[in-house]
Formats: structure tokens, C-alpha cells, sequence
């Protein structure tokens, strides 16, 4: 029997193939029936379920955090059932999974993902994985999967691994889920403790001192950034059409590309389109700039998208859930550019002390339509000649404590802007 922890997207459709199944979620107030035949329970039936299932396989969500009751209770159990096990998505498939890679770190995974799908398109890849298709609606029989691939995956998975790794650079994310920066960096070296000699790493130089990558017998291929990866794999940068951060993750492709199939198509590179959220520019009827990164949910997504527009005045809507991480290394960096703040959402008042911190003026707008309100009054009183702003949603925060996803706040924005 399948016990899932969670019925979010990931387990849903492990619940739609494999049914039927036992899922638990901290949403369900009582016991039902899906018209699969899962049984959906609420999450305090666990121990329950488990006596009476004393050989299940528990897959979890892997948004939920370590400190959940339920992971604890399954934990608990596993140690004194040795055939009970606790699986991560990842290695409830890791039997039928094909030759894989698997693409990390704090920004960028999504775009790098997307961009060696379009690399490799004429070999078969499919992704999937964080990026937004479940393992569970791939094709087992695919040549290889591309899996974006999140921290909260790597903590749980134990069993399935890559051919090939890729990792973006880390910085401070997900600290109240992961309890601290070092469990962060930890889950997302894992991997290479995984590898076989000879199956490759590519990982940032920061993290070349770390103990997994003494113990790791993959061969591990350390860069700085991106002119670093074009001399180690003989790219030629000038002929990639991207600018940074969208570099970067060009450059990473092209580097898995060569090291799988010996191949740099830089033509189909930049025809590759960058997807929607991401420092996505558009203007309002009377000419304004606005830009949509609403995907910056984290400090260094934020900073990056700063240094973007450096050159402008940065009218700057900031907020949301930031997950315990320290932003003094955000408002260094705003402090240093003539940046106005919009605070929304949860961290309003953590965003005004910091601002006041840094001499830096901020608004206590608490919502999104407020903030995009309060710009419209500045841009309206700006001549054309003199207009040098940009209004800029970047929000180093996830979304959820106003918004079901960081695509909705981006489509709201776009729409309270162009009203």
C-alpha cells in the first residue's frame, strides 16, 4: 500500500496512477473517498494507518518541513519497521527512472532546466520535476529526464540519483524549512555523494572546502562564473545572445550539452525564449517601464535584478514570506542605488526597519494594489523627458502568505499596472 504525506501536486498524481492509495493532508478535516478510490484522511490518522500497514511505502510532498508531525511520526515508525520505508518522489521512481539530470541551486533552476530541454529536444529529454511536471506524468521510456530539482527533494531522497549534476550558485533560501544555511548547502550537495567515478558535477568554486566533495568519487568540475564554464568547456560567450543572470544558466546548458552529446548549437540556444515572471519588461500606455520578477523570491534573485536596472531610479515593491533568511545583504546592495521601497505582504515591518537601516525611503503599502497604486502617482507626476524610473516587482519573498503562487502576484501585477 502507498501512504502519501501530503496531497499536493506531486502526490496527486502518484494518487491518479497508482491508486488506490492512503493520502494524509493537514487540510482534510474528515475522511473520504476520491473517485480513484484513495482514501483521504486527515494528517492525525497516521499512526493508524501505519499499524495497519506495517509494509508501506511512505512518499511524502516535498514541500512539507522535516519538524511536520507527520514526518516525524513516519520517521519514528521507520526506525522500528524495517520494511516500512519513507521515500522522496524521486526514489519511489528511481527503479524506472531513465538516465537523468539533475539541475539545482538558489535561482536559476527553472531557466536552465528549460534551456537544456531546448538543447536537447531532438534527443527525447523531458523535464520535469520543481519545474512543474510531476515524475509521475513523464514517459518511463523517454531517452532521459531533466529534473529541476529542489532542496526540499534532496532532503528527502536517499535512493535515486543523476548522470549528470548541475548546480547554480547558493545563497541564503528556505532557512525556516531547512532549520539553518548549512542544512541548506548539505541537502543540495547530496548528490554527489550519489555519483559514480567518472558521472560529472558541475558545482560552484564557494563550495569546493565542503566534506561531500571530499567524499565524492564523481569527477567534480568547480567554476566562478559564467566566463569560467566557457573556458573550462571552450565556449564562446559572445555568441550567446543572453545577459546576466540568464547567462549563467545558458552557459550551464551549453556546458551539459557538450558533456552529454558534444554539442553547442548556440543558433538553437538564443532562440530559446525566457519564460514569464522572470525580469519580464513591459509598458503601460503612457510609456513607463514595469517589470515583472516576480519569480525573485529570494534575496540574491532580487539583487541580481537590481544590478539589471543599476543605471535607473528602482521604484521597488518588496515582501512576502522570506523564510527566515537575513536581507542585510539586500539592502547593502539598495543602499547603494536610488531605489524607493514598496513593502507588501507579511515582512511589511521587517522591510521598514531595514529601509529606515539603510537611509533608504519606504513605503508601508502591506498589499500589492496599493503599491503598484502609490508608483502610478509618482510616474504620473514625472515628464517624459525626465522619466528614468522603472517600477520593479521583485520580491526576495514567496508569495503564499497573499497569493497562491509567485504567478498569480506576477499576473496581478501586470494587471493592476495596465489599468
Amino acid at each position: 500500500m502507498l501512504i502519501l504525506l501530503g496531497f499536493g501536486g506531486t502526490n496527486r498524481a502518484i494518487a491518479e496512477s497508482f491508486s488506490p492509495c492512503i493520502a494524509l493532508d493537514d487540510s482534510f478535516t474528515q475522511k473520504s473517498q476520491d473517485a480513484l478510490g484513495n482514501l483521504l484522511l486527515p494528517s492525525e490518522s497516521l499512526s493508524e494507518v501505519l499499524v495497519q500497514n506495517p509494509e508501506a511505502s511512505i512518499i511524502t510532498s516535498p514541500g512539507i518541513p522535516p519538524s511536520n508531525a507527520m514526518i516525524v511520526t513516519a520517521l519514528d515508525f521507520v526506525a522500528t519497521h524495517p520494511k516500512a520505508r519513507l521515500l522522496s518522489e524521486y526514489d519511489f521512481f528511481a527503479p524506472t527512472m531513465p538516465p537523468s539530470v539533475w539541475i539545482s541551486g538558489t535561482n536559476g533552476k527553472t531557466t536552465t532546466t528549460q534551456m537544456l530541454t531546448h538543447l536537447l529536444q531532438s534527443f527525447g529529454a523531458q523535464s520535469g520535476g520543481n519545474i512543474g511536471t510531476p515524475l509521475a506524468k513523464l514517459d518511463t521510456n523517454a531517452p532521459f529526464w531533466i529534473l529541476e530539482t529542489s532542496s526540499f527533494t534532496l532532503h528527502y531522497t536517499q535512493i535515486a540519483k543523476p548522470i549528470l549534476y548541475l548546480l547554480l550558485p547558493i545563497t541564503q533560501d528556505h532557512i525556516s524549512w531547512h532549520g539553518s544555511y548549512e542544512n541548506y548547502i548539505t541537502d543540495k550537495l547530496k548528490p554527489i555523494l550519489f555519483l559514480r567515478e567518472k558521472e560529472v558535477a558541475i558545482l560552484p568554486k564557494s563550495l569546493e572546502s565542503h566534506s561531500f566533495c571530499k567524499q565524492s568519487l564523481a569527477n567534480l568540475i568547480f567554476y566562478q562564473d559564467s566566463q569560467d564554464l566557457a573556458n573550462i568547456f571552450r565556449l564562446n560567450l559572445s555568441a550567446i545572445a543572453f545577459k546576466e543572470p540568464f547567462l549563467l544558466d545558458a552557459t550551464l546548458a551549453m556546458s551539459a550539452s557538450e558533456i552529454l552529446f558534444s554539442t553547442q548549437d548556440y543558433t538553437l540556444l538564443n532562440s530559446f525564449k525566457i519564460g514569464a515572471h522572470k525580469i519580464e519588461e513591459f509598458y503601460d500606455k503612457a510609456g513607463n517601464l514595469w517589470v515583472d520578477d516576480s519569480k525573485g523570491t529570494n534575496l540574491d534573485a532580487t539583487m541580481e535584478a537590481i544590478k539589471y536596472y543599476q543605471g535607473l531610479k528602482i521604484l521597488l515593491i518588496l515582501g512576502g514570506d522570506d523564510k527566515g533568511v537575513d536581507l542585510t545583504p539586500l539592502f547593502g546592495l539598495i543602499s547603494q542605488c536610488q531605489i524607493e521601497i514598496f513593502a507588501i505582504g507579511s515582512n511589511t515591518d521587517k522591510l521598514c526597519a531595514l529601509a529606515k537601516s539603510a537611509n533608504t525611503p519606504c513605503y508601508a503599502c502591506h498589499t500589492l494594489e496599493v503599491a503598484v497604486r502609490q508608483i502610478k502617482e509618482i510616474f504620473a507626476t514625472q515628464s517624459l523627458k525626465a522619466r528614468n524610473y522603472v517600477a520593479l516587482l521583485s520580491p526576495a519573498a514567496a508569495s503564499l502568505d497573499q497569493f497562491s503562487s509567485y504567478k498569480e502576484r506576477g499576473e496581478k501585477f501586470k494587471a493592476y499596472a495596465l489599468e
